[in-house]
């Protein structure tokens, strides 16, 4: 038993030293693509149509992602830079008391994330088994997919790495075996001539809002890996590439799904594997749609634990995890209530974090040109990220400021161009200006910091 505990992962919010750097590019690449070839983003795809045409919601998707993934890939050089987790990473611009609040909400968020993942692999895996063998219960299924996710989760960033790897490899395959079939067995003159809605729920400007803020949705969690690559160049490349190849294969499986689905009489679905059941391909659609959850699942997981290890510091790595696993079971056997208000919770993670990593966007490349004291944020030994008391109230009242533009302008009165890219732009730079303003803008440290000086030997 002590030596089985003894090879549970033993992550911490410290920062990652040189021989702990274990992502090369296709790595990272791979974890990136995994992570978001996932059926949350084929339902993200699927809203598009027929709101917008078909060669609209791939170009939006394309243009959309690209964009998204630019402050993706820059927050997860900072990971890679300080080798920090995410959350730790806050509390540069928050304050060392102040980052404990996005912390905390963002434990929360991706347990929500989780059961949400966990029920729909529950699902293809009940799917599965069905088609083999005639077996049905979801709920069972539902706490099998969330025990792999903990055996896998608690090895820590050693389990997640070997599983994406081996994942993303099979989700470029069997994805592709899926477009074809969906392209050969349907009318794909019929889906490129598709009439649109007379009545449009979404428009093409919206339908941009929503892949970038898909994007930003992931920037509370990269640095939680981006800590791991063997260098910035490799890390942003492959967290770019990987996630705008991954959009655009899961959001377009959506929006070729959803058009199928509507000219074929079909009842739109969010799934893939009905629609290809009657031509004897939906096993394959549900093991893609398994497979890509699972991973996702598990990189939920594993960011909800150091997002957790950040509020309660003391706490090691494993037994958190498998306590939040438990919880993330627990919750996902809500099934399908938790479907009901999705998009409304991808928006509300937006709403929430767009104006936390643009202020550490701004802090770390702008104000701190790059330089962070990783060991002192993590240990606060000198108190030099402390401000007023712990907290950083200017980045707090840019914070709330930033977040009710954006909730103003998504719920209240939404506009027609989409608030995600402005609500990142003014909230960066409410922040920026009052930090000068109130003179706070200090220079990096004299000496060199602790992640340059790690970097270099």
């Amino acid at each position: 038993m002590a030596k089985v505990l003894e090879a549970f992962g033993k992550d911490s919010i410290l920062p990652t030293g040189k021989s702990e750097r274990t992502m090369g590019l296709f790595s990272t690449f791979a974890l990136w693509l995994a992570a978001n070839v996932v059926i949350t983003s084929v339902m993200t795809g699927m809203m598009f149509l027929p709101s917008i045409s078909f060669q609209q919601a791939i170009m939006v998707i394309v243009i959309g992602s690209i964009i998204g993934a630019v402050p993706l890939a820059l927050t997860g050089y900072i990971g890679t830079r300080t080798g920090l987790p995410t959350m730790v990473i806050t509390r540069a611009a928050f304050g060392q008391k102040g980052a404990i609040l996005p912390a905390f909400v963002n434990t929360i968020i991706l347990i929500g994330w989780s059961w949400i993942q966990a029920y729909m692999a529950g699902l293809s895996l009940n799917y599965a088994v069905n088609y083999a063998t005639g077996y049905s219960n979801i709920n069972l299924f539902v706490i099998l997919t969330e025990v792999l996710v903990v055996a896998i989760t608690i090895y820590g960033h050693r389990g997640v790495e070997s599983i994406e790897k081996y994942v993303s490899i099979a989700m470029l395959i069997l994805s592709a075996l899926v477009f074809y079939k969906l392209f050969t067995a349907y009318d794909t003159g019929a889906l490129l001539s598709m009439a649109i809605s007379e009545n449009p729920t979404v428009t093409a400007i919206i339908a941009f809002d929503i892949v970038v803020a898909t994007a930003f949705s992931w920037m509370s969690t990269v640095c939680d890996f981006n800590r791991y690559c063997k260098s910035e160049a490799k890390g942003m490349i492959g967290t770019f590439s990987g996630y705008v190849i991954a959009s655009l294969i899961a959001m377009g499986m959506g929006a070729a799904v959803s058009g199928f689905s509507i000219i074929n009489g079909i009842e739109q679905t969010y799934d893939p594997t009905v629609l290809l059941s009657q031509y004897g391909f939906g096993l394959i659609a549900s093991i893609v749609v398994f497979f890509s959850v699972l991973s996702t699942n598990v990189m939920a997981l594993y960011s909800a634990t150091m997002s957790f290890m950040n509020v309660f510091t003391n706490f090691g790595f494993w037994k958190p995890g498998l306590i939040l696993g438990v919880i993330c079971t627990l919750g996902a056997l809500l099934k399908e209530s938790l479907m009901t208000n999705f998009f409304d919770f991808v928006l509300l993670i937006a709403t929430l974090f767009i104006p936390v990593f643009s202020i550490v966007i701004v802090d770390y490349f702008m104000l701190k040109k790059r330089q962070y004291d990783a060991e002192e944020l993590a240990l606060n030994k000198k108190k030099t990220y402390m401000y007023q008391g712990g907290i950083n109230y200017i980045a707090y009242l840019s914070y709330i400021g930033g977040a009710a533009f954006a909730f103003y302008f998504t719920y209240v009165q939404p506009l027609s161009i989409g608030s995600t890219i402005l609500t990142f732009v003014v909230s960066g730079l409410v922040y920026g200006t009052l930090m000068y303003i109130t003179k706070q803008v200090k220079s990096a440290e004299s000496t060199k910091s602790v992640e340059e000086t790690r970097l270099d030997v």
